[in-house]
Order: C-alpha cells, then sequence, then structure tokens
C-alpha cells in the first residue's frame, strides 16, 4: 500500500522532471578516447625519429654526396656522374669486386651446407640439445667481433696455432696463411663458414615444422633416407633455405671487420681481401674522398638489390610453399 498522496505522487514526477539529463556515454569518454587513438603514434614517435634522422636522412645524403666532389672539410661541390665515371678506370675498384664475389659465391653455399647438415644430426633428438645448440650459436654472435678476428689473425699467422699443429706433424716450412695471397682469402671464407650458427637455428626450427608422417609414409613405400631428403626434406624446407640465402648473401657482402682486422687495414697482399667495404672505407675515411666512397656505397646497393632480384626470379623455380 503506498503511503504518497496522489498530490505528493505528482509533485514527485515534477520534481523528477527538473533534474538534469545525464551526458551520453560518449561525450564522458572522449578524452580517454582520442587517447587511445593517438597512443600507439606516441610510443612510435621516437622510432620514427631515428628512422628519419639516422637511417632515411643519412641514405638521401649519401645519394647527394655522390653526385658531389667533398673531402668531409669543405663544402660538397657538385660534379655530376664523374665519381661514377671514376670507377670505370679504378683497378682496385674491380679488384675489391673480384674479391667480395669470389668471397659471396664460395663462403655462403659452404657455410648455409655446413649449417643444414649439423641441424640434421641436431635434429635426431639427442641428449643435450639445448647446451649443443648454445655452443654451435655462439660462433654466430662472436664471427663479426674485432676480438674474434684478432683470434683469428693469430691463429693463422705465420707462428700461429693452424702451423704450430702442422710442425708437430712435420711440415716445418708451412706458409703465413693470412700474409699469404693464395691462402688469405680462404682463411676468411672458414671464418664465415663457422658462424653458421645462425642458419642453423633457423634450419632446425624449419624440421622441426615437417610432419613425421611424409616420412613414416615414405619408408612404408621403400623410400631410403636420401631419397627422403631429396624428395621431402628439400621442398619442404626451400623456404627457410631461400631465407637463410638472402640474408647471410647480403651479410657476406657487407663483410667489413674481418677483412680490416686481419689484413691491418691495408686489403692484404696483393689487395687479396680487399673486400668492396673496406676499399670503400679507405676511399671515405683514409684518403677524405667521401664524394667518391658515397658513389661505391651505392654501386654496392644496387649490386646486392640485383643478386636478390635475381634469387627472388629464379626462386619461383625451385622454392616451394605450402599451397604448390
Amino acid at each position: 500500500m503506498s503511503l504518497i498522496s496522489g498530490d505528493q505522487k505528482h509533485v514527485a514526477v515534477a520534481d523528477d522532471s527538473t533534474k538534469p539529463e545525464p551526458r551520453p556515454l560518449r561525450r564522458r569518454l572522449r578524452l580517454p578516447a582520442m587517447a587511445e587513438r593517438y597512443a600507439p603514434y606516441i610510443f612510435l614517435a621516437p622510432w620514427f625519429a631515428g628512422l628519419a634522422l639516422i637511417t632515411v636522412g643519412p641514405i638521401l645524403a649519401s645519394a647527394y654526396l655522390s653526385f658531389t666532389d667533398y673531402s668531409l672539410i669543405g663544402t660538397p661541390s657538385w660534379i655530376g656522374l664523374d665519381n661514377y665515371q671514376r670507377m670505370i678506370s679504378d683497378p682496385r675498384f674491380y679488384s675489391s669486386l673480384k674479391v667480395t664475389f669470389i668471397y659471396v659465391l664460395v663462403s655462403v653455399p659452404l657455410q648455409l651446407a655446413f649449417a643444414l647438415a649439423l641441424a640434421l644430426v641436431l635434429d635426431k633428438g639427442i641428449r643435450g640439445l639445448p647446451i649443443y645448440r648454445s655452443i654451435y650459436y655462439l660462433p654466430s654472435l662472436l664471427g663479426g667481433s674485432v676480438a674474434v678476428a684478432i683470434l683469428w689473425r693469430q691463429i693463422f699467422g705465420t707462428d700461429g696455432l693452424v702451423n704450430a699443429a702442422l710442425g708437430f706433424f712435420g711440415w716445418e716450412d708451412a706458409p703465413g696463411w693470412v700474409s699469404n695471397p693464395d691462402y688469405a682469402l680462404g682463411t676468411l671464407m672458414i671464418l664465415n663458414i663457422w658462424t653458421f650458427g645462425s642458419p642453423m637455428i633457423i634450419f632446425l626450427a624449419g624440421l622441426r615444422q615437417i610432419p613425421r608422417m611424409y616420412y613414416e609414409a615414405a619408408s612404408i613405400d621403400g623410400a631410403g633416407r636420401v631419397r627422403q631428403f631429396v624428395r621431402i626434406t628439400l621442398p619442404l624446407l626451400s623456404p627457410i633455405i631461400f631465407f637463410n640465402l638472402i640474408l647471410q648473401m647480403i651479410g657476406a657482402f657487407q663483410t667489413f671487420t674481418q677483412s680490416f682486422i686481419v689484413s691491418g687495414g691495408t686489403g692484404g697482399p696483393a689487395d687479396s681481401t680487399l673486400f668492396y667495404t673496406l676499399y670503400l672505407y679507405q676511399r671515405g675515411f683514409g684518403n677524405f674522398d667521401m664524394g667518391y666512397a658515397s658513389a661505391l656505397a651505392w654501386v654496392l646497393l644496387m649490386i646486392v638489390a640485383g643478386f636478390t632480384a635475381v634469387n627472388f626470379l629464379a626462386s619461383k623455380f625451385w622454392v616451394f610453399y605450402g599451397d604448390d
């Protein structure tokens, strides 16, 4: 039973009508919604600043400097295509290209083959796999360091560890491997092959993704291990092989520290270890010819882009994806 009379009810209703209507929910949440909308850009602002100041800015600056005569001290003066025309008559330019091409075309395939072979062994599920994986990955972390390059020079030097071991077996007149133009580049190739840990880990992850039922079916059909490797492992692992090939090829073109330390910054005897990046460094920071060095950098960019494009075009003939 209601204790409020009719007049009181009428007054109560009238009083309720005078209350202000609550604001819509979307108005009250306008500021938080705007903050949520622009928060990603605020957090990404340092990255965009770094991209503009550290990456895009120097790239555009080097593109301009490649058409100038610039000595790092004076003001750049526009000379057009003169820097690129100078390369045609520069013998050391061709020597550095030759050394770099040999290094890339020989050491990268051998490094990937060695990494894949070791990944196949580790994929068998041996005891202590994490320990072996860490040990084999360690050279990839140290291979490009100055310390390892100095160590490599000591190992293959005239009085190094290699010659000491050869002398123990009777070879007393072993050459200085890093000082002999016939062997100096080979020692750096061995160093690059030794840093197989990174592609090995990627190969191992790819092998773990191949379904075992394929191998079981092939075994029932009488296929041996070699045939299984050729018909199952390589096709299904081809995207991983392609990925590693691109990464290691680009990294090999950019090799600098090993040649600089092992050869003492000179390019080795008879320019046998004069990598392209080392010659670029010599021109830019040794001769203070930054305009010519910038042109060399852009030629290297075009070379790497060309090799990458060729690999992508050729990949359609040997790389197989899940929907092929």
